[in-house]
């Protein structure tokens, strides 16, 4: 069984006991969260889609932790000024872990 779950203005597709990197929630390591804006569930038979999302149906996991994503480098430069930026961002994920998906 797959649903495609919204978690903080962003889409996944999750499976049970899949991790997801989901952006930076609240919560402690170790804590149960639950998703209800599930958008759709499907399995072998078929999918049910919501309209936009489907009544009574909830995503449960539990978070691993609160982990960084890989450094993205941002460089500006106008040719010929002389005029050269390097800067760096990393972005903060929660790494959940997915327990359980419900109808």
């Amino acid at each position: 069984m797959y649903a495609i779950v919204d978690i903080a203005g962003k889409q996944f597709k999750v499976t049970q006991d899949q991790f997801v990197y989901a952006p930076l929630m609240e919560g402690e390591e170790g804590a149960s969260v639950e998703f209800s804006n599930v958008l759709l569930v499907g399995d072998d038979k078929g999918a049910e889609v919501g309209a936009p999302t489907l009544k009574g149906a909830k995503v449960t996991g539990k978070i691993l932790g609160h982990v960084k994503g890989d450094k993205v480098i941002v460089f500006k430069k106008k040719r010929r000024k002389g005029y050269k930026k390097r800067n760096g961002h990393r972005q903060d994920f929660t790494k959940v872990l997915i327990e359980g998906i419900s109808k």
